[in-house]
């Protein structure tokens, strides 16, 4: 969870309720994130991990971006700020491969992308376990093929960004997470940490028994106590006025699932130009989170959106395992 809603507070929750906790490495910088490492493993010495944002390829579309960008303007008027810069970034990615070498976790996963296997096989030699986000069988033979431990498989139910390999628009690209589970099944023996869509116990017990090795959540999560979501964004996620969620690139030039707002409805013609659109609405969803205006705020979210509670992590993660029978964690 990307973005704040991860933080260390959360990890050392969920990891003292018997979970295994991810900080977010992505939009943060290398030593940040390496301070964050250093706060969880002071604080607790329950496992966790870190997740990783693979960079993908500068964006061939720059008129698309112009024009798009354009379109913003008014939005950055009413709100009285001046729009980020399209630029592109690789997230700092080759400086936090560093720091993860030097201070390894026990898990590392990679999102947006597939490392290559010399890097896999770096962090492995390392001393911890590779897993990559895929939502493809095809991705997932690939994730298998460069060496990873485990694979994360997102189903289309999840919230925000897809972890897509390829920024595009082919069809077919989105499985629900059961119709996921049976087809990499088919083609990985690999280990599978299911995400998308689940909310509750009977959700959990149900991918373990489609044979899932994990469960992974993030929404549920986006109200507790130790989240470090805006109060705003937090109060959305149960204001009856918002009832669906959809896919959209109106913030970040990526397709993420988020609660449906106005920016959304009023910005469909968002071109595949990440992270240069994400760096060009920071100001505007800043503002707009200040203002406590939730319908220009990126309002990430997956489809059991309405059964995040405003409790601690523990409890949350109490209430997922109840009734399982072994040592599973979510």
């Amino acid at each position: 969870m990307a973005g704040g809603p991860s933080t260390p507070a959360l990890v050392i929750a969920a990891g003292g309720a018997g979970a295994l906790g991810f900080l977010a490495g992505g939009y943060r910088s290398a030593p940040d994130m390496g301070a964050e490492i250093a706060a969880v493993r002071a604080a607790s010495p329950a496992a966790f991990g870190v997740n990783v944002f693979v960079p993908g390829e500068p964006t061939v579309a720059q008129s698309a971006l112009a024009a798009y960008v354009d379109t913003l303007e008014k939005e950055a008027a009413n709100l009285h700020v001046a729009l980020g810069s399209a630029q592109w970034d690789d997230d700092d990615y080759s400086a936090k491969l560093d720091v993860l070498l030097a201070d390894p976790p026990p898990i590392v996963s990679f999102t947006f992308g597939c490392p290559n296997a010399d890097v896999a096989r770096a962090l492995q030699a390392a001393g911890f376990l590779v897993a990559i986000t895929v939502t493809t069988p095809d991705e997932a033979v690939r994730a298998h093929d460069v060496g990873a431990d485990c694979l994360c498989l997102q189903g289309s139910e999840a919230g925000a960004h897809r972890g897509s390999f390829e920024n595009d628009d082919r069809p077919g690209q989105d499985h629900p997470l059961a119709q996921l589970l049976a087809e990499v099944r088919q083609v990985s023996e690999l280990p599978l940490i299911a995400a998308g869509g689940i909310s509750g116990p009977d959700d959990v017990a149900a991918v373990l028994a489609q044979g899932a090795t994990m469960v992974q959540l993030g929404t549920a999560f986006l109200r507790c106590t130790e989240s470090g979501a805006h109060p705003a964004y937090k109060a959305t996620l149960a204001d009856s006025r918002f009832t669906t969620t959809a896919l959209t690139r109106a913030f970040s030039g990526r397709r993420a699932r988020s609660l449906e707002n106005e920016f959304m409805r009023a910005h469909e013609g968002a071109p595949a130009a990440y992270p240069n659109i994400n760096h060009v609405t920071r100001p505007l969803r800043a503002a707009a989170a200040a203002a406590g205006d939730p319908d220009r705020m990126s309002l990430y979210a997956g489809v059991g959106f309405r059964l995040a509670e405003m409790v601690s992590a523990g409890e949350i993660v109490e209430r997922l395992v109840a009734g399982l029978v072994g040592p599973t964690s979510p």
